[in-house]
């Protein structure tokens, strides 16, 4: 077995639905930004992960074929919000067993105007076990998007365990807002006010418009290698992927009536703690967080679930700001998925870009003082969570 670095990363400035060129041109300039850092040409790539939601098969390889062609394996990855993450899990496990010594993850979005909806609606949704415990709970509302009720839920769900307040929620936006000035990558950089995040449109429980991540589209990669290659080849690969986990959902998921289990609590606890019993360390080893903020009430909960603070704790955390800098630990100092943008294939690796880029003391005005040790958090229902330990070598 081999550790596993990061060579390189890459990614482009998201944008709005419309307004973003082509799925494969995306991607394939995320491709060449992780070359280009990496040192890494892509013949010397040994294997390709490829992820996106919304597109069809083999786009993997139309994407990368405008790179080279050069025959090697090219998987394509799919795994809801997951996805990116995804890739990357299965371009670090490569590495890690010595099947390969450099492999490429890769993911992009060009998503579409408006809420989340299933493709397919001539059959049977892939997410009904969600949807079905989530009518069980808490019924189904026809004016509601979907991810916001299922989200939305999880929120009302913690508050009727812990009385945490909707502003709690709502300082969520704001510092995601105030942290995205500081990214030229992120798509909304202009700051909010807590009034103006809790005056803009509910959509349900405690989530208003503002505490919902747009549609977004854009890419980012990574390339990975072993500390041989690296040394082989003159690389700097200075970061190192400590321990990884990837989990679904668990039989309490649907036996219980949780909706903070609907919408991935128990997965990512329990990612968690794989990731720490590996790496040997614990969330306050950590400096540095990227997590999956899709809606305010997940970065609440993920809080817990990831043990940044103790359960029933979250507003505290919040209010103290303890989640900034200056706190406990910097969570999303990318803006994260509410401010930088979800194009759902691309999330999980912008993510590592992030990370890396902040262990390697590279994030400019963004930059984590003393970051050693950095998280993710990628989650995705229907469902899959791959959380992450990254480590600043030497």
């Amino acid at each position: 077995m081999s550790s596993v670095r990061v060579a390189g990363v890459g990614m482009i400035p998201f944008s709005k639905p419309g307004q973003s060129e082509d799925w494969d041109v995306m991607a394939e300039k995320a491709v060449r930004a992780a070359l280009a850092d990496s040192g890494v040409t892509y013949d010397q790539i040994q294997q390709a992960y490829v992820g996106y939601v919304y597109a069809d098969s083999t786009a993997g390889q139309s994407a990368l074929y405008r790179v080279g062609v050069t025959g090697i394996p090219i998987v394509n990855v799919n795994n809801n919000c997951s996805t990116g993450s995804t890739a990357l899990y299965l371009a670090r496990q490569m590495v890690e067993m010595g099947a390969a010594d450099c492999v490429l993850a890769v993911g992009f979005e060009q998503m579409v105007p408006g809420a989340l909806g299933m493709v397919f609606n001539d059959r049977k949704r892939t997410l009904d076990y969600h949807l079905s415990k989530q009518v069980e709970i808490q019924g189904y509302d026809e004016t509601a998007p979907m991810a916001a009720q299922q989200f939305g839920g999880g929120g009302l769900d913690y508050q009727a365990r812990y009385g945490a307040s909707d502003e709690a929620f709502g300082l969520i936006s704001v510092k995601a807002r105030k942290h995205a000035a500081n990214n030229p990558l992120a798509l909304f950089r202009d700051p909010l006010t807590l009034e103006e995040v809790m005056a803009s449109k509910h959509l349900f429980g405690p989530i208003t418009r503002f505490q919902a991540c747009p549609p977004t589209c854009g890419a980012a990669a990574a390339v990975l290698v072993s500390p041989a290659f690296a040394a082989k080849h003159n690389l700097t690969a200075g970061v190192e992927i400590v321990a990884q986990s990837m989990t679904t959902d668990v039989a309490g998921t649907f036996e219980g009536r949780s909706m903070m289990s609907v919408i991935g609590y128990d997965m990512a606890k329990e990612a968690a703690r794989q990731v720490y019993e590996a790496a040997g360390v614990g969330p306050d080893d950590v400096q540095v967080v990227e997590l999956h903020d899709c809606f305010t009430p997940n970065e609440l909960v993920s809080y817990e679930s990831l043990g940044l603070c103790e359960e029933g704790g979250a507003e505290r955390y919040i209010r103290d700001e303890q989640n900034t800098y200056g706190g406990k630990h910097v969570t999303n100092p990318s803006g994260g998925l509410l401010s930088k943008g979800h194009p759902l294939g691309a999330t999980g690796l912008a993510q590592c870009y992030e990370l890396t880029h902040q262990l390697r003391g590279s994030a400019d005005k963004r930059q984590v003082d003393g970051a050693r040790f950095a998280l993710q958090h990628n989650l995705g229902l229907g469902g899959a969570c791959v959380v992450t330990l990254y480590h600043a070598v030497g």
